[in-house]
């Protein structure tokens, strides 16, 4: 009798550790598929930033060309 309990007892023990791992699992999954959708949501908005930034810099040389070379800023900007 004592044998049985003490097999059961393992067993459960082995069943709640398996359980335990899995969502273990489960929750290490989800954490890395947050990190990958905010390191993607990250390039998305630094490119974003620097394609902003790329335009301001193709105005702001347009406007210095423009007062350099005598022309309108959209003459320069043509050039």
């Amino acid at each position: 009798m004592r044998k049985i309990a003490l097999v059961a007892a393992a067993s459960a023990a082995a069943l709640s550790l398996a359980a335990c791992s899995e969502a273990t699992e489960d929750a290490a999954e989800e954490t890395v598929e947050s990190a990958e959708a905010d390191a993607e949501a990250n390039a998305e908005a630094v490119e974003a930033g620097a394609e902003e930034a790329a335009a301001e810099v193709d105005g702001e040389m347009a406007e210095v060309e423009a007062e350099v070379e005598g022309e309108t800023v959209d003459e320069a900007a043509a050039d």
